[in-house]
């Protein structure tokens, strides 16, 4: 499990825990869209219906990874 500091939508500083492959597709990911990590945690942040953001990026992947 990999720990990494996050800021959401610039102002909301928190943690998130993920598997090394989780966060690797998260860079991936924001890679793909030209957007930094921050920038795409709270994309998903501002989505999600669970209270657990790591939870929430991990549904946020796979998802992105079934659509492509």
């Amino acid at each position: 499990m990999l720990k990494r500091s996050v800021v959401i939508a610039g102002r909301h500083n928190t943690s998130i825990t993920l598997e090394e492959e989780f966060m690797k597709e998260l860079e991936d990911i924001a890679f793909q869209k030209k957007i930094t990590i921050n920038q795409l945690v709270t994309e998903i942040d501002s989505s999600r219906k669970t209270n657990n953001l790591s939870s929430a990026i991990r549904v946020y992947i796979l998802s992105y990874i079934k659509q492509n």
